[in-house]
């Protein structure tokens, strides 16, 4: 029922307020949100009177996203997830083992309108926001498919889609994702990605939300980086930096930056050397990012010497850079690959 209420994204004080329209006194709700946050069905919640779940079940769904397929790593064990929405659009996630727990890999949005020319989500388009229900749905997903007694430790919203477009039902989702009585994921377990939309990136910074902000950067001025993201013409790298430091100075958490390095492009140790010209004494780390190969996309990963000599570069600048573990090559773990397989017929079903 497309139409159901989406309980998922509502805060307590909102379902309050529903099962008091409904004739429910208030700890109902409070029952209900943290029914909700495991993941239960209408009919599981056997705490909740029969006549509450009768109600539930003919005007809300229970099920905001479902697994749709999963692809297993023989690699490295992680785990790629696609997920169905109840309007048959799919997105995806991926599950990634670490020493520290279970990261989630989250999309925010159906497909991406930011056009990153490197990038597979950015193909096909924006087809719609994601709902902090849908998000929400997502990390429930992920528990289901993961080992007994194993859940999400952590979030990273680096799926398909730019968070900070979608701003609204992003924060709603953070919010959520800390509730005690929710899935209890604390906002420093959480990282949230944004190509660098500047004036949502200081709005992030007043909200008191102290996730770790990561920012794709991939070039170190703005003649590359406007010829790669549109986004950039936009907002130059000296208005980004400045917002980046405005970040540290409101949250006091260092900004991550992405940096895919491509062959011919960004990858040489002039671009290091310029890139830490603008990064020198700012509270950050450098993350580079060995680029993943995407069909329809001319452009190719840098070799293992040039990424070597790329950080060794940046930490005789004594500038925080590690690589990024490369992880879930084989099932087409890249964001917005194994959707784009899917909607153009090359996967089936699972």
């Amino acid at each position: 029922m497309i139409g159901a209420l989406e309980l998922h994204g509502q805060t307590l004080a909102e379902l309050e307020a529903l099962v008091a329209e409904w004739g429910y006194p208030s700890f109902r709700a409070k029952q209900l949100f943290a029914w909700l946050h495991r993941g239960a069905a209408f009919e599981a919640m056997h705490t909740l009177p029969a006549g509450l779940r009768e109600r539930l079940q003919a005007q809300a769904t229970d099920r905001p996203a479902e697994v749709l397929e999963t692809r297993r790593s023989a690699l490295d064990g992680t785990i790629k997830l696609l997920y169905r929405l109840r309007d048959n659009h799919v997105v995806e996630g991926v599950l990634m083992r670490y020493r520290h727990g279970v990261t989630l890999c989250l999309s925010t949005q159906v497909g991406c309108a930011m056009g990153c020319a490197f990038c597979a989500s950015t193909l096909d388009g924006k087809a719609r926001d994601l709902t902090a229900a849908e998000m929400i749905g997502q990390v429930l997903c992920a528990n289901t498919v993961l080992e007994s007694g194993e859940a999400v430790h952590n979030v990273v919203l680096m799926g398909s889609g730019e968070p900070l477009e979608n701003y609204g039902h992003t924060v709603n989702f953070l919010r959520l994702l800390r509730e005690p009585d929710g899935l209890n994921i604390g906002l420093r377990h959480v990282s949230l990605s944004t190509c660098g939309l500047v004036p949502q990136m200081t709005r992030l910074a007043e909200e008191g939300l102290p996730v770790t902000l990561s920012v794709s950067l991939h070039a170190p001025n703005d003649t590359i980086r406007q010829t790669i993201m549109p986004v950039a013409r936009a907002y130059p790298m000296n208005d980004l930096i400045d917002a980046c430091r405005y970040y540290v100075s409101k949250t006091g958490r260092r900004v991550v930056f992405e940096y895919a390095l491509m062959r011919g492009i960004n990858e040489k140790p002039e671009h290091a050397r310029e890139l830490a010209g603008w990064l020198r004494g700012l509270q950050c780390h450098v993350n580079l990012i060995p680029l993943n190969i995407v069909e329809g996309r001319d452009f190719y990963a840098a070799g293992p010497q040039e990424i070597r000599a790329f950080q060794a570069q940046l930490e005789q600048l004594h500038i925080s850079v590690t690589q990024r573990r490369e992880m879930g090559a084989d099932i087409q773990g890249a964001c917005g690959q194994l959707r784009r397989a899917f909607i153009s017929g090359k996967t089936k079903e699972g």
